[in-house]
């Protein structure tokens, strides 16, 4: 099968990029697919079949660079769509490429024909609107608010034009994103295809073997009960309610590491408020994300709105316990208070410092978790994602090939 995908740029360390890379590379080296991939930035992603590739697997990827220009995001992506689409027209009109099918993670050009749903924006649009007021805003936070809303609004006028499109095949990364399109774009059709883990990177073993030495680069004391939160738009992720947790939790020696690219500023306030700028730590993202996990003693995942939350899995395959938003797809995966704590109300901080109590103190609750979560991760790996994919890309090209005989 030959397919295009199109996305902004591919790697391993950012939740979507990555799930595009493992599943892209899947159908090529399992299931003999030839990729032409439309990306601006290409890292991370094997564009020479592994050694351990099946010998039927004759597929290959092929990266189309994309010109990008520097800007706010807004710029950048709308640069992106029209960029992407007149490089894919001059390739079918001058150099007579053709492909039998168009895959897109998120809204990504007009015409796509099968589109892996990361993210309905209309549902997250909803949670953050109280926000995105100027009124109740200092007077600085105004551009970044403006540029908000107008992305916000861009994708959600997108999202209304393209997600109803019975043409178009939609797969969802979770059964909360199943049911959000079905309930604003009457879409009840859309398949799961959900984001998966990596196990042979993702294990407990792997952990620990690794766990004395992060900590030391890491510089933590041996004394430090210490969480981790992944994500590069920290407001969606909650960290505001993971501050005001940690602020109710003073009598224990918490720490928390914060890995991501984000802007600070807007949780600073509250940090030196109160009095927790020793406690918690910004770091940048690294392309060995497991020093991170092997670090640390749990993870903390309060996001206010997550299609999935892929750090949240991965963290779980490692045997780490987690605390997981009710809000995200990822508690799907959680049995409550056996493979992890689920978090109801992510807006709510005194939940959160009781869960956050809860972990610290409790021993024999840590054990559970870490014994039980690794079994529950394993149901979500990659080759079964890929296999899930599989099947409803041929059942979207068997559909375009029906109606191009009817026509």
């Amino acid at each position: 099968m030959h397919i295009t995908v199109i996305s902004p740029f591919i790697d391993k360390r950012h939740g979507t990029e990555r799930c595009v890379a493992e599943l892209i590379e899947r159908l090529a080296y399992d299931y003999g697919c030839e990729i032409h991939l439309y990306a601006q930035r290409v890292d991370d992603l094997a564009l020479e079949p592994p050694a351990e590739a099946p010998k039927s697997g004759t597929g290959s990827i092929h990266w189309h660079r994309v010109t990008s220009i520097p800007g706010p995001h807004l710029i950048q992506y709308i640069w992106w769509f029209g960029a992407n689409t007149l490089l894919r027209w001059w390739d079918a009109r001058f150099r007579q490429f053709s492909t039998e099918l168009l895959f897109s993670p998120g809204i990504n050009a007009w015409d796509a024909e099968v589109i892996h749903v990361h993210m309905v924006f209309e549902e997250f649009y909803q949670r953050v609107k109280s926000q995105l007021h100027y009124r109740t805003a200092p007077l600085f936070s105004w551009p970044l608010i403006f540029h908000r809303r107008f992305y916000y609004g861009l994708i959600r006028w997108l999202e209304t034009r393209i997600y109803p499109r019975k043409r178009v095949h939609l797969a969802a990364v979770s059964k909360m994103v199943k049911g959000q399109l079905e309930a604003h774009f009457a879409r009840p059709d859309a398949q799961c295809v959900p984001n998966a883990v990596n196990l042979r990177q993702f294990a407990p073993e792997l952990r620990l073997q690794r766990r004395s030495r992060a900590r030391a680069d890491l510089q933590i004391p041996a004394d430090r009960f210490v969480f981790l939160l992944i994500g590069n738009d920290w407001r969606k992720k909650g960290l505001q309610v993971a501050v005001e947790a940690l602020g109710r939790c003073r009598e224990l020696p918490v720490q928390l590491l914060v890995v991501g690219r984000d802007d600070a500023d807007p949780f600073v306030a509250t940090i030196r408020q109160l009095n927790l700028s020793e406690r918690i730590r910004f770091l940048p993202p690294s392309d060995d994300v497991m020093e991170f996990y092997a670090a640390v003693d749990a993870y903390v995942g309060p996001s206010l709105e997550d299609a999935f939350g892929l750090p949240v899995l991965e963290a779980m395959a490692c045997g780490l316990p987690v605390i997981a938003s009710a809000n995200a797809g990822v508690s799907e995966v959680v049995d409550d208070s056996s493979s992890g704590l689920l978090l109801r109300d992510p807006a709510d901080a005194t939940e959160l410092a009781d869960l956050i109590r809860k972990l610290v103190s409790d021993s024999s609750l840590r054990e559970l978790l870490a014994r039980n979560a690794p079994k529950a991760a394993e149901r979500y790996s990659w080759p079964r994602s890929a296999a899930a994919l599989w099947e409803l890309l041929n059942q979207a090209l068997a559909r375009k090939r029906s109606s191009q005989i009817l026509e």
